[in-house]
């Protein structure tokens, strides 16, 4: 497996953590098969009882449905940033631990309040 695809999988698996409970039933469990299960269109058709292009089809609506939740909500964006800020705390807390500089306390409470405007 290539970088691009493994990067795809991570894609469309961080995607569906976040957007997943926005699909029918139906489509998460195909998508699920897809993604998670690493089972063949051909595999899921059978299941199924449908075609191998309806697989196809379908998996490529998911992903754009996927995409269009990130884009109009911003989830994941907003997740990484707060992600960011918590790690840039911990870090400041770690040198505070060691110099006590009270001014790295204003960083805090600055990265603090960053956290809560996302």
């Amino acid at each position: 497996m290539e970088n691009n695809d493994i990067e795809k999988y991570i894609n469309q698996g961080i995607l569906y953590d976040f957007y997943g409970k926005l699909l029918t039933e139906h489509q998460q469990r195909i998508y699920e098969d897809v993604v998670f299960n690493d089972l063949s269109l051909s595999e899921i058709a059978e299941n199924e009882g449908i075609s191998r292009q309806g697989v196809s089809d379908l998996i490529k609506r998911c992903n754009k449905s996927l995409i269009s939740y990130e884009e109009k909500l911003g989830l994941i964006k907003k997740f990484d940033e707060t992600k960011s800020y918590v790690k840039e705390i911990q870090r400041i807390v770690k040198i505070y631990q060691d110099t006590k500089n009270e001014e790295l306390i204003s960083k805090i409470e600055e990265l603090s309040f960053k956290i809560l405007d996302v």
